[in-house]
């Protein structure tokens, strides 16, 4: 199935002598054999986005179809590969090409000569249905790589042995009605499908991240999706870096997405040397990274984002819990703009195709919590967190507008934060979780009781300073009632002693639910004790001051085991200490 070049307009190849060709086929183009897929067919003329450098094409060249749809090779050796968008390993890529990479380089995604050990927990004789674990092969020290069967395949098993295999050779005959069928290591499976799942399940569990102003404030769910729109400079990369090191997750997959080639270094550089806190092994141990810079081909960023989130969907099928990390979408949408005007489409709102936000539902809409294919019901989910980047920060432009209309958590980065030093710098006036009702349940249950009372107060005490912060601006603190006074001093506390966090410090970085409970108990319990305070004839400027503000400060930078006798001691001189301004005042 093989046609010739037409004409080349940057990634954009027109191709005629296509008549045989199918809508998103992979195809090679010109003698250099660049990778490239069909994006649109007019009669025998088919439109191509090429993931390589296109100069010096010309046209007569030949273009030939491979008739199979842009896939992704899915088996053991994912975890802890750098690959690119279109799922070449960078590694190899080195090795065959050097420090240079040549244009229509081919390896494979997944190494053909490494073998792994496959240990079968079924038997021969065993009827099987689509989803079924046939095995499982030890990829990393962490994650427990499960060998499925493919969809679309039930029957009984007629061969399955134990050894070591590479991810091309059989490791088990299946017999269905349609003859048998050999089962490998590796599956493949195309990237712009999602993979079926037997029921998507409501979003009912906090993915817990240890960042306070995410859990407590504006939690997301295990297979819910966010989006951190802000300007540059904002943190959306630490931020990401920080849910993907310290989030409940069994997997993370981090996509870069038309970053900077020193952003995306940082990334590849970090990750193998982080250790995980959760096993004290290497993050990369769970981790697949795949790295599109914005030098390399527009085109190529699509792809990358389609094959991160569908090694995802593969992870998640063996019930793990997976999160998904795309840094940054506006970069995909770039990618879109640009194909969409060569294809001289009719423009939408700032020259973006219209179809831009049926796109981005395409990608968000493959997160969810699942119960997967196999008679033993796993559950998996895949949470998508994205990062988004209107310029100047403006979230009224498209990219921004299109992702909140699908998103269910908007962590809105604000520069005034950032500029300020208050990391993360997640605007609390501007941003929302809409899953806080229905994870309100699973806080009660498991933290305590009283938390959604606990959190409301915290939001109510920093939109009463927001408005009590206008006043101040006319006409100064001291026009303000001590009881004003003290919503402006617990709601300073509130920012600076909870919401702003250290990722770089040791203890700092991370907290627990439980110690967050603490922190919030303390804060509030000092505007309760202080109001009562002030009743009773109470100075607010003594209370301000006194010494106990400083231990609930640093009460952040205690450790978790330490954290129930602290919180006690503080308590004690909180009641101590207040009891004490007031004898003073009447003195």
């Amino acid at each position: 199935m093989g046609g010739t070049i037409k004409k080349v307009s940057g990634p954009l190849v027109v191709a005629e002598g296509m008549r045989d060709a199918n809508m998103f086929d992979v195809v090679r183009v010109s003698k250099q054999r660049l990778i490239g897929e069909i994006i649109e067919i007019h009669g025998d003329k088919a439109s191509i986005q090429v993931y390589e450098e296109t100069s010096g094409l010309g046209t007569g060249e030949p273009v030939v179809s491979t008739g199979e749809p842009m896939s992704v090779e899915l088996g053991p050796g994912l975890i802890g590969s750098i690959f690119d968008g279109i799922q070449r390993p960078l590694d190899d890529i080195k090795k065959a090409s050097g420090n240079n990479l040549t244009r229509g380089i081919e390896v494979p995604s997944l190494k053909r000569d490494r073998r792994w050990a496959f240990s079968p927990v079924v038997s021969a004789g065993a009827d099987v249905v689509e989803g079924d674990v046939l095995g499982t092969v030890q990829e990393t020290e962490v994650v427990l790589h499960k060998i499925m069967v493919p969809p679309g395949v039930n029957g009984k098993i007629k061969k399955i042995e134990k050894g070591e295999y590479t991810v091309t050779e059989t490791v088990a005959v299946i017999g269905t009605d349609k003859g048998d069928v050999e089962v490998t290591l590796m599956q493949k499976w195309p990237v712009r499908k999602g993979r079926p799942y037997k029921q998507k399940l409501p979003p009912v569990t906090p993915l817990v991240t240890g960042q306070r102003v995410v859990d407590c404030l504006f939690p997301i769910a295990k297979g819910g999706v966010a989006a951190i729109p802000g300007p540059f400079g904002s943190g959306k990369t630490v931020t990401q870096h920080q849910l993907a090191k310290w989030a409940e997750a069994d997997i993370v997959v981090y996509i870069g997405c038309g970053e900077r080639g020193n952003e995306m270094t940082d990334v590849l550089l970090e990750f193998p040397e982080l250790i995980d806190p959760h096993t004290g092994k290497s993050l990369m141990e769970r981790t697949v990274l795949i790295a599109n810079t914005s030098d390399m081909p527009v085109a190529a960023r699509e792809a990358s984002i389609y094959t991160g989130i569908t090694i995802a969907e593969y992870f998640r099928d063996m019930g793990y819990s997976v999160a998904l990390m795309a840094d940054s979408t506006s970069r995909w949408a770039e990618a879109l703009r640009e194909m969409s005007g060569r294809l001289e489409e009719m423009p939408g709102e700032e020259g973006y195709p219209a179809y831009l936000g049926s796109r981005l539902a395409q990608f968000y809409e493959r997160a969810g919590r699942v119960i997967s294919l196999g008679a033993d019901d796993r559950e998996g989910a895949l949470s998508v967190i994205g990062a988004v980047s209107p310029p100047g920060g403006d979230i009224s432009e498209p990219v921004s507008q299109a992702t909140l209309r699908i998103v269910k958590v908007f962590w809105g980065l604000d520069a005034a934060l950032a500029y300020k030093r208050h990391f993360p710098a997640i605007n609390w006036l501007t941003s929302y979780s809409l899953y806080v009702d229905l994870l309100s349940k699973w806080f009660k249950e498991n933290v305590s009781s009283d938390w959604m009372e606990l959190r409301a107060r915290l939001m109510r005490l920093l939109q009463d300073e927001a408005e009590l912060e206008e006043i101040v601006k006319l006409v100064g603190m001291d026009a303000l009632s001590p009881d004003d006074r003290l919503k402006m001093e617990t709601a300073r506390s509130i920012r600076e002693d909870f919401l702003h966090q250290l990722a770089f410090h040791e203890v700092d970085t991370y907290t627990s639910l439980n110690k967050q409970l603490h922190m919030i108990r303390l804060i509030l319990a000092f505007y309760d004790i202080a109001s009562e305070t002030l009743k009773m004839g109470g100075e607010i400027n003594a209370i301000s001051k006194l010494p106990v503000r400083e231990s609930i400060g640093r009460f952040k930078y205690i450790a978790e085991e330490k954290v129930g006798e602290e919180y006690d001691k503080i308590m004690a001189d909180l009641s101590a200490q207040m009891r004490e301004s007031i004898v003073k005042e009447n003195l």
